[in-house]
């Protein structure tokens, strides 16, 4: 398919397609006089290893849980494949620190050098981080005194944030150096004594070890630093930038584990305030105080729809009213293309800003529709696989019309994202590492995934997102292990798409007579298809073809899931360097 140009896409289209008619389910909302139809959930929390060998938890609401239950599904209708059996460990994916780490750079960096690093840093985090205003982030790169104390924290700050920008270029060697030495350095510092005496530069640094770690793909220990800021700042009382920030980036990235976040019982005290009290003066601060309410949206959604049994359809509409409304209430500023007459950086820097706002959108929506996702495409899927949809058979395999249009939205939301990160990446905007964008990328794709996998007939648009998808996340795949892994899980997914529609292709070419079936092929015998009696028999084995309890693999029996290891089962991507810092799975 040709690379045409994908239309610029805002978080407030989500309800908005060409195809009215499909979408005007969307606006019919639920029945308030009936019971809330629930879609009980079929996810499940999970257990991995770390590097070290620890268990560490993972939610019924992170991707990686959506991903086991995709991963059986796909078992279940065309047995194992490269996509569903390709583990053999049960390791989260995880780098090991480096070990060599380069002799001193410090005076092989001029400033100029050092500034652009600095600028890389600060699109790397647009959107994600505020902690200070350029001309102050500026003034302490000019002002460095290292014979200080307060001057040995503004200096750990700085490593890091070059650390970072040398983290976001596309792989070249000398910067990985350099990204090696500044956050050793930082690191260093971060431990020695600052523990012991809580200082606003000690949440700032620990919240950018965190940032910095998740692009390393060492996620528990981002999550583990990310603690300690959350910590510190409520013992030094929330200064509302850096309690922002942190509320933010912590949320978002619980959200993506399915871990509870430690600021969550803070909000309801600060979150006022936080807003109130930003000033507006720009971007920086508008995009924090947007994705700072966001948050908000995304704790209560965690709370209140995965936190019981089942996810209430009328919870989740009130939900997505919310973030409607959080939508159109954007500042037009966040939202608008950059002018011509901006300068190539800065308008990369805004760019990159309204993507995470966008992404962080569609995530959200995501996280809020997917259970109802899993309910309407587990029915399609069997009318679809056995054509049960010319049988007749009443409300046995209906979906219910509630969870239909909700899984409209789950569907809408993760093309929408796909399409507007398309879109950035086709214009060479892209940094080499985005650490959070390529959890959200592969969220969505599995969504869109799922959908196509369910479907019997090709759809161009969800075909075009998800090979989008995979385009960009091979991209990214050169500078991150996590990155690269995703490509190679979806890749697998589309090879199963592509196997589920032959399978269904060829049941529809296959002769409905019971009499007579097609005797020999290239590909293996056929079986003869059975009778009308025969296919309704065998209709209680599959119309929960989603319900974990019926799969043979048993949780307690487990103890631990097997599938999600991930390994690197064949070398399919180039890491160069990098492959050495890969805990060997």
């Amino acid at each position: 398919m040709p690379d045409a140009p994908v239309a610029p896409i805002t978080p407030s289209q989500i309800l908005s397609s060409t195809d009215t008619q499909r979408h005007s389910q969307l606006e019919t909302p639920v029945d308030q006089g009936s019971a809330s139809p629930e879609a009980p959930h079929k996810t499940r929390p999970r257990m991995l290893r770390s590097l070290q060998g620890e268990r560490v938890y993972v939610g019924s609401a992170a991707s990686l849980s959506f991903l086991q239950l995709l991963r059986d599904t796909v078992t279940q209708h065309i047995g194992p494949s490269q996509f569903s059996h390709n583990v053999k460990l049960e390791d989260m994916l995880e780098t090991e620190a480096p070990k060599n780490v380069s002799p001193d750079f410090e005076d092989q960096l001029d400033l100029q050098q050092r500034q652009a690093l600095l600028r890389a840093y600060q699109i790397a985090t647009s959107g994600f981080l505020y902690l200070m205003p350029d001309s102050e982030l500026m003034q302490l790169l000019h002002n460095r005194r290292p014979d200080t104390s307060h001057a040995q924290y503004t200096t750990a700050l700085l490593d890091v944030m070059i650390a970072i920008g040398a983290q976001s270029h596309k792989h070249d060697p000398t910067k990985v150096q350099i990204e090696h030495f500044f956050f050793a350095r930082g690191q260093r510092r971060a431990f020695v004594s600052m523990l012991e005496n809580p200082s606003l530069e000690m949440v700032c640094l620990f919240l950018l070890m965190s940032f910095y770690m998740l692009g390393a793909c060492r996620r528990n220990a981002a999550f583990m630093y990310l603690g300690v800021a959350a910590r510190a700042a409520v013992a030094l009382g929330l200064h509302i930038d850096i309690s922002g920030s942190l509320s933010v980036n912590e949320q978002h990235r619980s959200s993506i584990l399915g871990r509870p976040p430690a600021t969550a019982s803070l909000r309801p005290e600060s979150g006022a305030s936080i807003t109130e009290a930003l000033q507006h003066n720009d971007l920086a601060e508008e995009g924090l105080a947007a994705l700072y309410n966001l948050a908000q949206i995304l704790d209560e959604t965690i709370t209140r729809l995965y936190s019981e049994k089942a996810a209430s359809a009328q919870v989740a509409e009130s939900i997505l009213k919310k973030l409607k409304r959080w939508s159109d209430g954007l500042p037009e500023s966040l939202l608008a293309p950059p002018g011509t007459e901006q300068e190539c950086l800065a308008a990369q820097d805004r760019v990159i800003g309204s993507l995470h706002i966008a992404c962080s959108y569609h995530f959200a929506v995501i996280v809020v529709t997917r259970p109802f996702l899993i309910s309407a495409l587990g029915v399609r899927l069997v009318r679809v696989h056995d054509n049960l949809a010319e049988r007749h058979l009443g409300d046995v395999l209906s979906e219910n019309p509630v969870h239909s249009r909700l899984a409209l939205a789950c569907t809408d939301s993760a093309l929408y994202m796909l399409q507007t990160c398309l879109e950035i990446y086709r214009s060479n905007l892209l940094l080499g590492n985005m650490c959070i964008l390529k959890a959200f990328i592969f969220a969505a794709a599995l969504v869109v995934g799922f959908s196509l996998f369910s479907q019997k007939d090709p759809n161009p648009d969800l075909e075009e997102a998800f090979t989008g998808a995979i385009d960009i996340l091979h991209m990214l795949s050169q500078q991150s292990a996590q990155a690269a892994h995703y490509y190679e899980i979806l890749t697998f997914l589309r090879n199963a798409i592509t196997e589920q529609r032959q399978r269904l292709s060829s049941q529809d070419q296959t002769s409905k007579s019971p009499y007579v079936s097609k005797l020999f092929s290239l590909n293996g015998r056929r079986a003869s298809r059975q009778t009308e009696d025969g296919g309704t028999g065998s209709l209680a084995t599959l119309t929960s073809p989603f319900d974990i309890n019926s799969v043979s693999l048993e949780w307690e029996g487990m103890e631990l899931p097997f599938w999600d290891s991930f390994p690197f089962t064949e070398e399919t991507l180039p890491l160069q360097d990098r492959t050495s810092d890969m805990n060997p799975l």
